[in-house]
């Protein structure tokens, strides 16, 4: 993701305020938000949250243990007073958004146990329309029965099957009261060390469960066994997500410059003002500590002075991007770039002997919804506070406002506890792959696709009610879960170009279920990037330009593992739900694998867009 396109003027304040900013907060997680009463705790205690200010801890861990990770994992909502609905994932003891760790080749058993409550009907006694009477024992086949309290998973990024009981999210739904549904999946042995995460993939209910908090981090071990730089550090998993507004009347804070009155879109969330400043779309929070708009007071990491921690940061928010910077003093500090979308950096197409791609460092990270990055951070010194931000980002005349704002304050004492995960020192080196490097195989095909909205009003932008993505030559529909043809036919064990415009104008995230592709154009300029992704951002449309804005990718279907079908869409998840999205089948191929190339393009001046 680029750096903020937001004025420089407006940057130039900002950074300027950030002292003003950290000591309004402080002050404000003093006194504007008083403990919890012990009625509101018990109100609270089913998907509950860190008071405001709190000290971020880690989410808990669960560990793979002889090859094999087998839980229980409990789907659960909750009412909170202010009218919103809190969704989470529990543990057998209760605890949320566990950690799964595991290893390449570890087995995966989970009980997912639907425990959620028709709240809109609790206490009439209606009858919930899905009883599991009348769907029991049809979880793999319960399309057409997905709701606010239906759940299942989908495993982001991991190359597993497409299939019920593993990564299928366009038919299993399982809904409350029915039996324990298991998912019984194997970690690929040559899946890359990283991090992945799980949460609920319900068409047209994604955006109110992920904003309700359910998602939490899948961590595959051995990442220093691929990125020496990190061996044997302190490793700490912060999961960012968003959440409806907990003051959405309030005024800005007084200390932040005048802006232009915001817009609100056909939802109610705050248009994009263009100046990184006003009422954000919405709150975040980093580890389920809430930070609201529109003081910001800062959630609190603890480090020991100067100390080097590998962070693991996961946007899980249903539509915020984030543009993370770390900041001493008001400086941003270089943060070294090690893992994008749960894969090391560097050619996985090295040869043995070769050097390793070096750390790449940036001062500041771009984050779509459902990406991840991990980088090496070193802590302030002894006296220095540091800072931990999200700065804007121009998400379109059509988008919401993702605003500058606070995270955490970063406090350095020697009294800060021990990460509760290290990376081995000397780790056993990964063997080399056996695989081409994907930027050298050619593609097969080049395909077109394009992201495009239906307005209500063609001269208010954000006035979107239809969301499609849409192959070049079909024509543009939503989403439609009753279809049995998928949208596009590829064959395992080639390779593909897919060149995706933006005819809207608002910033989209192009996502694609089990497997990571190659960005090679970006916005018209040819890209040398050293990594894959899952997820990436589509530049929108600012009707001035005399072409679409696009990207290009390399789409790899050589794994076996991705056979099946399955579906690619926006990761703003109100525009998935919306119908922005579209399914592709990959077939069993005797096709000669695709051949290499004798050139690849040429460097660009960022990783991260």
């Amino acid at each position: 993701m680029k750096p903020s396109t937001g004025k420089q003027a407006f940057r130039q304040i900002l950074r300027s305020m950030n002292g003003v900013l950290i000591a309004a907060s402080v002050l404000c997680v003093a006194f504007c938000h008083p403990p919890l009463s012990a009625a509101q705790e018990t109100a609270r205690a089913v998907c509950a949250q860190p008071q405001v200010g709190s000290v971020v801890s880690e989410p808990p861990d669960l560990r793979s243990k002889d090859g094999t990770l087998e839980m229980n994992l409990t789907a659960a909502n909750a009412a909170e007073s202010d009218g919103s609905t809190r969704y989470c994932f529990t543990d057998a003891e209760g605890r949320e958004s566990p950690n799964l760790r595991v290893n390449p080749g570890d087995l995966v058993i989970i009980h997912l146990k639907n425990a959620m409550t028709d709240l809109a009907h609790a206490g009439t006694g209606a009858v919930h329309a899905h009883s599991s009477s009348q769907m029991a024992g049809n979880a793999c086949t319960s399309q057409m029965v997905m709701s606010l309290v239906s759940t299942n998973l989908h495993f982001h990024g991991l190359t597993i099957p497409a299939v019920c009981h593993q990564d299928d999210v366009l038919k299993t739904s399982l809904q409350p009261g029915e039996p324990a549904f298991e998912y019984r999946f194997r970690i690929p042995g040559d899946e890359p060390p990283g991090l992945y995460w799980y949460h609920p993939h319900i068409h047209g209910f994604s955006k109110q469960q992920m904003l309700g908090g359910a998602s939490g981090a899948l961590i595959v071990e051995g990442i220093e066994r691929a990125k020496k730089e990190v061996a044997g550090l302190p490793e700490r998993v912060f999961i960012i997500r968003d959440q409806d507004l907990v003051n959405p009347n309030a005024p800005p804070a007084k200390s932040e410059p005048t802006v232009p009155k915001f817009m609100v879109d056909r939802d109610g969330d705050s248009a994009n003002n263009g100046t990184g400043f006003g009422k954000p779309a919405k709150d975040l929070s980093i580890n389920y500590v809430p930070v609201p708009y529109p003081d910001y007071p800062p959630a609190v990491i603890e480090m020991k002075p100067g100390e080097r921690q590998l962070w693991r940061v996961l946007n899980a928010s249903a539509i915020t991007y984030l543009n993370l910077e770390v900041l001493f003093q008001h400086s941003p500090q270089r943060l070294g770039l090690v893992a994008m979308d749960g894969v090391p950096i560097g050619k996985s197409g090295l040869e043995n002997g070769a050097t390793e791609d070096p750390v790449n460092w940036q001062t500041h990270l771009g984050i779509p919804p459902g990406a991840r990055v991990e980088f090496i951070v070193q802590g302030p010194g002894d006296g220095v506070t540091g800072l931990f931000v999200t700065r804007t980002v121009d998400t379109g005349p059509g988008g919401e406002n993702d605003t500058n704002r606070m995270l955490a304050k970063i406090v350095a004492t020697p009294d800060a506890p021990e990460p509760r995960s290290k990376l081995q020192s000397s780790p056993q080196p990964l063997p080399a792959p056996t695989q081409k490097w994907l930027g050298d195989v050619a593609p097969v095909r080049v395909r077109h696709l394009y992201f495009s909205e239906k307005l209500v009003d063609p001269n208010d932008p954000t006035s979107a009610i239809e969301f499609y993505l849409t192959v070049e030559g079909q024509t543009p529909e939503m989403f439609d879960m009753n279809s049995t043809v998928p949208n596009i036919v590829a064959q395992q064990g080639t390779v593909e170009d897919w060149i995706i415009e933006n005819r809207s104008s608002e910033l989209h995230a192009f996502h694609i279920h089990q497997l990571h592709f190659l960005l090679l154009d970006y916005s018209g300029r040819p890209v040398n990037e050293n990594f894959v992704r899952d997820t990436v951002n589509v530049p929108y449309f600012n009707g001035r330009l005399l072409t679409y804005p696009s990207v290009r990718v390399r789409v790899d279907f050589r794994d076996p593992n991705i056979v099946g079908t399955f579906p690619y869409h926006c990761h703003l998840l109100e525009h998935e739900d919306k119908g922005m999205m579209g399914t592709i089948r990959v077939e069993r191929s005797n096709q000669t694998p695709s051949q290499p190339l004798s050139a690849i393009g040429s460097n660009s001046d960022h990783p991260l867009r």
